[in-house]
């Protein structure tokens, strides 16, 4: 007998209805026969996904909870369909010592409703070896903040770190790519260049520009290569850095590389900034027309990640230069998805294996990621019909603001179950 059956369940790869057994969070039996539990939910023909898994969120916590929090963020993710996030470490204070981990780690088990994993921050090596025993999702690296000499030393270290833990599963460093020079190079001239007058906001779209990123991509598959440390490449904004990419998987066997995107370089260009002013602002920026991404650069990376930023309302208001970058997309990333899905754009075997199965891999979270008999029983429950509108005031994130607030999609979320608990039903969030 199961605790619970899931019944008429449409798989995106294969064909008729399916019966889910669960016992004990687990997935035990998948059959085209009816299954016997005294507790069943008709899935009505919708589609069964496993669950969602975020590689990139910021949940503000602690330190600046005004924001967001592991409970509010939690909640917009199982609202969103996600059952895993993994937390990024530029909180207060940085999730760059032992002590700091072990503590946000405390405040997530109190507060999260879904599973979660920590990127942790670097600060010294005695502190990378400590962390590297708690088993973090990543090291984390953003290279606008750094010279280029002292991210060689991470990497060093990391590698230093890799080889002497003898671990089945080496430390990944993870890396938001900008070159530290070049953006302050042009943030400057742009501020010069319209002296005594105010920027606009599409100036930021310029101060940091496609060449940033490339550059940085580049240092740091140099330093992959030279260390024999993995790599992740977090929210590529722009075609050419999907380009050189390509150019040196083809040349080279040597360099383990994961790519990430987000949405909001999916689906805006910097025209954008126009219309919706600072409120769009995030790092990198979104890119002008023709360097930007496009659904057809899906099939060259590996993982979508929301990189979920949410600011308070007024935070974002302070000016072109002046306004916290960052956008919150936790609660709109799949129906957008969907929506391009129903467009023909996207082929919806896309959406399991860009927002579950790969990211579940690269970051070595153990039973998750597939539909398998003894797999957690994690699932986002999709209506690939269902069609509306955005309305901000029904999410659960603390962010007022969203770029998408008002767009039309078609396809959502309508039930997420986590560990084999239903904790989002029509977008009611439960609390389990």
């Amino acid at each position: 007998m199961n605790d619970l059956v899931l019944k008429n369940c449409k798989f995106v790869d294969k064909s008729g209805n399916y019966y889910i057994g669960i016992n004990n969070g687990k997935i035990a039996e998948i059959s085209k026969q009816p299954l016997k539990s005294d507790d069943k939910i008709d899935i009505k023909d919708q589609f069964l996904l496993p669950g969602l898994i975020d590689p990139h969120v910021h949940f503000r916590d602690p330190g600046l909870t005004y924001k967001e929090s592991f409970k509010t963020g939690s909640q917009a993710a199982a609202n969103g369909g996600f059952t895993t996030v993994l937390d990024m470490p530029n909180t207060i204070p940085p999730t760059n010592t032992a002590k700091a981990f072990k503590e946000k780690k405390k405040i997530g088990e109190k507060k999260s409703i879904i599973n979660f994993g920590l990127h942790a921050g670097v600060n010294n090596l005695d502190e990378l070896e400590k962390i590297a025993k708690l088993k973090p999702s990543s090291f984390k690296i953003f290279m606008d903040l750094f010279e280029d000499f002292k991210i060689e030393e991470i990497f060093k270290n990391i590698s230093l770190i890799n080889k002497e833990s003898k671990h089945q599963y080496p430390h990944i460093i993870t890396l938001h790519c900008e070159n530290k020079e070049i953006v302050e190079e042009n943030t400057n001239k742009l501020k010069k260049l319209h002296s005594g007058q105010k920027n606009t906001a599409i100036d930021y779209s310029y101060a940091r520009p496609s060449e940033a990123e490339v550059i940085s991509i580049a240092y740091a598959a140099f330093l992959s290569e030279k260390y024999g440390v993995p790599i992740h490449i977090c929210h590529i904004s722009a075609n050419k850095s999907i380009e050189y990419l390509k150019s040196i998987k083809d040349k080279t066997k040597n360099i383990n590389i994961s790519t990430e995107i987000a949405p909001h370089h999916l689906l805006l260009d910097n025209g954008d900034f126009n219309e919706f002013g600072t409120m769009v602002k995030t790092n990198p920026p979104i890119r002008p027309e023709g360097e930007n991404l496009t659904t057809d650069n899906l099939s060259n990376i590996n993982m979508i990640g929301t990189d979920h930023a949410p600011h308070s309302l007024e935070e974002k208001q302070r000016g072109t230069w002046d306004s916290s970058p960052g956008i919150p997309n936790l609660e709109t990333t799949l129906p957008l998805l969907l929506t391009e899905v129903n467009n023909d754009n996207i082929a919806i075997e896309m959406i399991p294996k860009l927002m579950s199965e790969n990211p579940a891999k690269r970051f070595n979270i153990a039973n998750k990621g597939k539909i398998e008999i003894g797999y957690d029983a994690d699932f986002c429950i999709v209506d690939l019909k269902k069609e509306g509108k955005f309305d901000i005031d029904t999410f659960y994130t603390k962010a007022e603001y969203s770029p998408f607030a008002n767009w039309e999609y078609k396809g959502i979320s309508t039930m997420t179950i986590a560990n084999g608990n239903v904790i989002m039903d029509e977008g009611v969030v439960v609390d389990k």
